[in-house]
């Protein structure tokens, strides 16, 4: 690694995570450390005023403490915490905000939808995995929101973010999610996500020769349970994700949430999402006409850790 490292925690809405990234001899970026605690902050976001809950700004807290105390060995010239969906979108996200500001003397930088599709975007292409794609269109769906962003010749073309991330869609369409997710529940919320993407005016259809990309938890998890099902590690499975494997994983949501948190590959963290998540990627499959979607990791906070490098180097 050639320049001093640096450190960026992401406010998820589910999950809250820390990457440490360095610049590699050859300009690229790497990661000296990564790490993911599941916190759930999001809880509450549903409603008609979301607020964030007092145990979910704890919990928040103690996972923002916990990650720094990870990145620290690593003598980070900069550390950035930064905030999306959840906390942009909550009536006390400003209260949560400095709650983190008193307990850690780090400001939190509060995203707009704008920012964090830009972001993701240009974390999207420091994946290496990636470097021959010219056009593409990618889905990140978190807990509070779905940013949708179209490439052409790798420069960002169109970003729409929309109110459709899962932890919110399952306190609207899965008030007891303890239960089975039922077939009536299911082709509700699958309308719902086809208006909202319809409305939006985002174009979904693929160029000849573009992509479909996948960032976030939900593609993750989906990916490893087909892993787990196979009988493979995460990190040895292939990335691309199949309609057709996809939809064999409907079945998790017939599920009470107690057998889900049985399954292999399955975090009980994400159980009683997961099903409300995939009935949005198969929607998004069907709209967009998309036969795979392509998973890649490199997604918000590679672009802030590259945004972070670029700065430090001018």
């Amino acid at each position: 690694m050639t320049d001093s490292p640096v450190a960026v925690i992401d406010l998820g809405s589910n999950s809250i995570k820390v990457l440490v990234a360095a610049r590699r001899p050859d300009g690229t970026l790497g990661a000296l450390h990564q790490s993911t605690i599941e916190a759930r902050i999001s809880s509450g976001i549903g409603g008609a005023l979301p607020r964030l809950s007092d145990a979910g700004m704890a919990r928040g807290l103690q996972a923002v403490q916990a990650l720094l105390a990870e990145a620290a060995p690593f003598a980070p010239a900069r550390t950035v915490i930064v905030a999306t969906s959840a906390v942009r979108d909550a009536a006390n996200g400003p209260e949560f905000r400095e709650r983190i500001r008193a307990a850690t003397s780090h400001a939190v930088r509060l995203l707009s939808g704008d920012e964090e599709a830009s972001l993701i975007g240009a974390g999207l292409t420091c994946d290496p995995a990636l470097a021959a794609l010219r056009d593409f269109t990618v889905f990140d769906l978190g807990g509070g929101s779905l940013e949708c962003l179209n490439f052409r010749a790798r420069k960002l073309d169109k970003e729409v973010s929309l109110q459709l991330g899962c932890v919110r869609m399952m306190e609207q369409f899965a008030p007891s999610p303890s239960a089975a997710f039922t077939a009536a529940a299911a082709a509700a919320l699958a309308a719902h996500v086809s208006d909202q993407l319809t409305g939006s005016g985002f174009p979904l259809a693929l160029p000849p020769g573009g992509a479909a990309i996948g960032t976030g938890g939900t593609f993750s998890t989906a990916r490893a349970i087909l892993a787990a099902r196979a009988g493979i590690p995460f990190d040895q499975s292939h990335p691309v994700l199949r309609l057709a494997d996809l939809r064999t994983l409907e079945f998790v949501g017939q599920l009470a949430l107690a057998e889900r948190r049985t399954l292999p590959g399955l975090p009980t963290g994400r159980a009683d999402i997961f099903p409300v998540a995939l009935v949005t990627v198969l929607t998004l499959a069907g709209l967009g006409g998309y036969t795979e979607f392509r998973h890649s990791t490199y997604n918000l906070r590679w672009g802030v850790a590259a945004e972070l490098l670029r700065a430090g180097s001018e």
